[in-house]
């Protein structure tokens, strides 16, 4: 049995065939417009009140004032009304809204034309500007062209486009339908451009490192493995951007940035996605209280230059971005809202039992500082809506952070909170060549003598890269390195609870 949808794509393909028998090309290779439907709309404020600038009685029989503005725009059609002779369609572009009014002004050829435009097509009108009564701003058309014949119907309900997974997997149906989808992935891509002008006027230098990297390292993540042919050798999507944007440092650049893709074959939720955005950084002769200065005043900067405010909506909270951000100690923070205090566990066996004793059912594979992490995931995070700065975390935690001054099992490492999830990670970096050999090293043996199963030793990889070492051993200075995931902060400033309304084209399990 034919559908309706079959039917009303069949009913457009006889269309088609119809234009091109009439000698129309639906689908012609330029079209040149004069102006964006936003512009077109300034361009009509700028000629005075509907009354100034309206049609005149008995249009579209007569013609308009000379004095009215000529433009040629171009976009989709989103809505079609009948009025007697009249024909009033919506016109959408990248920029906006315009009406479009065809009636006599149109010859025979066009007229007939336009019995074959369906809602979906896209269109070039030609014509003056003008105001309805109703105060619409008006195209009366002399001139249309049909730029691309849609075969298949919109959503019935394009003004609202709303089964989650067509909106993911037909992304541009979630475009046309939804104008909240696509100022969504404008603000991203200010937000984006807005971090660049911050750190490049901080004078840092934006670089780009391998995404083909033959060891996994930066991060403890299951890495994607891929195989080059030519050189006979597996190679790893990078799992951070780190341990190569601190080679730059070694080599003689005080500040570094990198925006880009980082890849992790992990799980998916609402706050990950197997590929995601980061933003790192390093300073050198920084640590992590001038990161954690820069990242408040970034942020804050940030949502002041693109939404016009530091006070934001997040759900049903209201966050202040707003410089100085709160400051909690780590070991402080856990004890506070778990009742639990690691530190008089140091045992991963002591942590595990009181953890269950907590209620929580504790996978027996984890190592204490997975433990830990558990703990803030569990019982912190949620906590923290305000901007928050946890810092200084176990050593155990954190291998490629420095130890403070006064305390050998604590580093100078914070993460950064808001709306309850985590937008940025940062450290001290450790630049003792021997100690992070040693670190690796005692990592490495901790993750041999665990107890897991062969897939879970594979799972993740933190590996010693010995490049990276020997490039420690010729001195890298007082550093300071930050990390935030950009999907997480737009997701922040344009009140999204899932990071697939943030990717353009997050990833989804294939179609049976």
């Amino acid at each position: 049995m034919t559908s309706r949808l079959d039917r009303i794509s069949q009913q457009r393909l006889e269309k088609l065939e119809r234009i091109r028998a009439a000698g129309t090309n639906p689908y012609p290779n330029h079209y040149h417009r004069t102006h964006t439907t936003e512009q077109a709309i300034a361009l009509l404020q700028q000629y005075g009140t509907s009354e100034e600038v309206n049609t005149p009685p008995g249009f579209p029989n007569r013609s308009l004032s000379e004095d009215n503005p000529l433009v040629t725009v171009a976009g989709r059609i989103t809505a079609r009304r009948k009025m007697g002779k009249l024909s009033f369609m919506d016109l959408r572009d990248g920029t906006g809204k315009i009406q479009l009014l065809l009636g006599d002004l149109l010859n025979t050829t066009q007229t007939e034309l336009l019995k074959e435009i369906d809602i979906g097509d896209i269109v070039g009108a030609n014509g003056q500007l003008f105001r309805t009564k109703t105060n619409e701003p008006t195209v009366a058309v002399g001139n249309f062209t049909l730029l691309a014949k849609s075969l298949q119907p919109l959503p019935e309900k394009w003004h609202g486009l709303s089964d989650v997974e067509t909106r993911y997997r037909q992304r541009y149906l979630d475009l046309i339908s939804n104008p909240d989808a696509q100022q969504t992935f404008k603000v991203r891509s200010q937000v984006i451009a807005a971090v660049r002008q911050f750190l490049n006027q901080c004078g840092f230098l934006e670089v780009e490192t391998p995404v083909l990297q033959p060891s996994a390292g930066g991060a403890l993540a299951r890495p994607f493995v891929t195989h080059h042919h030519a050189l006979n050798q597996n190679f790893y999507l990078r799992i951070a951007t780190e341990l190569h944007l601190k080679r730059l440092i070694i080599g003689g650049f005080d500040k570094v940035y990198e925006l880009g893709r980082i890849f992790r074959n992990e799980g998916i939720d609402t706050t990950h996605n197997p590929e995601f955005t980061t933003l790192e950084s390093y300073e050198a002769y920084a640590d992590y209280n001038d990161v954690m200065k820069m990242v408040e005043e970034m942020v804050s900067q940030v949502s002041q230059q693109i939404l016009g405010t530091t006070k934001i909506k997040f759900g049903t909270e209201t966050l202040d971005l707003t410089p100085p951000w709160r400051r909690l100690n780590l070991r402080e923070a856990v004890k506070e809202y778990s009742g639990l205090d690691f530190v008089t566990h140091p045992s991963t066996d002591s942590l595990r039992m009181a953890m269950q004793k907590l209620g929580i059912e504790v996978d027996p594979q984890k190592n204490q500082a997975r433990l830990v992490d558990e703990l803030i995931s569990t019982f912190v995070e949620p906590k923290l809506m305000s901007p928050t700065f946890l810092i200084d975390y176990p050593v155990s935690m954190s291998p490629l952070a420095k130890t403070k001054p006064n305390n050998d099992r604590v580093v100078e490492r914070f993460e950064a909170f808001a709306g309850g999830m985590e937008i940025a990670n940062a450290f001290t970096e450790l630049n003792d060549p021997v100690e992070q050999r040693e670190r690796f090293v005692q990592q490495q043996k901790e993750r041999n003598a665990e107890t897991l199963t062969q897939s879970s030793i594979e799972d993740e990889k933190e590996t010693v890269d010995e490049d990276f070492l020997q490039a420690l051993e010729y001195g890298m200075p007082p550093t300071g390195g930050l990390g935030i995931g950009i999907d997480r902060l737009v997701m922040l400033l344009t009140n999204q609870q899932s990071i697939r309304e943030v990717i353009l084209f997050p990833q989804l399990r294939e179609k049976p």
